[in-house]
């Protein structure tokens, strides 16, 4: 039955994460850049095209609103969700720079660039990583298993063992929810 075997797919590839040491401690180290760059009064910008634009606004609410419980916000935004600078930069410069004029006018050193793209080929994200690299930014990204073009330009990089767009991007939501849950307990212990 092809419902059981998406299912079947997608829990494989958690299991492959699971088992992954590196790439678990690859995940602890980006909770504890979020969480000190957030402690030192940072801000954390996501980028994505499509699936990976709404994993980003989601986990930038996650982080503006709140995860388990009430507790002040914090500053996190998902750069695609003004759509006047958006269009405005893709018309007057182009959409590979839909992101990196943001970056360039909202980022600072000690920041946080979180980028993702299943391909980890997007010019768009990728302009960004180099824009976020130049403000001396901390670069995070989210791809699938090659990492494309993304795994030279982050200083994390978490490549979601699968080539499957669907089940990287179901990961990628996973491993979003433990980032953001741990920067909420990290932060505002109970």
């Amino acid at each position: 039955m092809k419902i059981k075997n998406v299912i079947e797919e997608s829990i494989e590839v958690k299991q492959r994460l699971l088992s992954d040491k590196n790439m678990l401690e690859r995940i602890q180290k980006v909770i504890d850049e979020c969480t000190n760059c957030f402690r030192n009064g940072g801000k954390i910008l996501f980028c994505g095209n499509g699936g990976s634009a709404a994993d980003a606004q989601h986990l930038a609410a996650e982080l503006t609103g709140r995860f388990y419980y009430d507790r002040k916000p914090l500053y996190a935004e998902a750069l695609h969700v003004n759509t006047s600078a958006l269009t405005a930069v893709a018309n007057d410069y182009s959409y590979d720079e839909v992101f990196s004029r943001q970056v360039l006018a909202k980022g600072k050193k000690g920041d946080i660039l979180i980028g993702l793209s299943t391909s980890g080929n997007s010019p768009n994200v990728l302009n960004a990583l180099l824009e976020a690299r130049q403000e001396e930014m901390v670069t995070i990204g989210l791809t699938g298993e090659k990492g494309g073009k993304m795994k030279d330009m982050c200083d994390y990089l978490i490549n979601v063992p699968s080539n499957d767009t669907p089940r990287i991007q179901e990961a990628h939501i996973l491993i979003g929810h433990i980032i953001c849950e741990m920067i909420e307990f990290n932060i505002f212990p109970k």
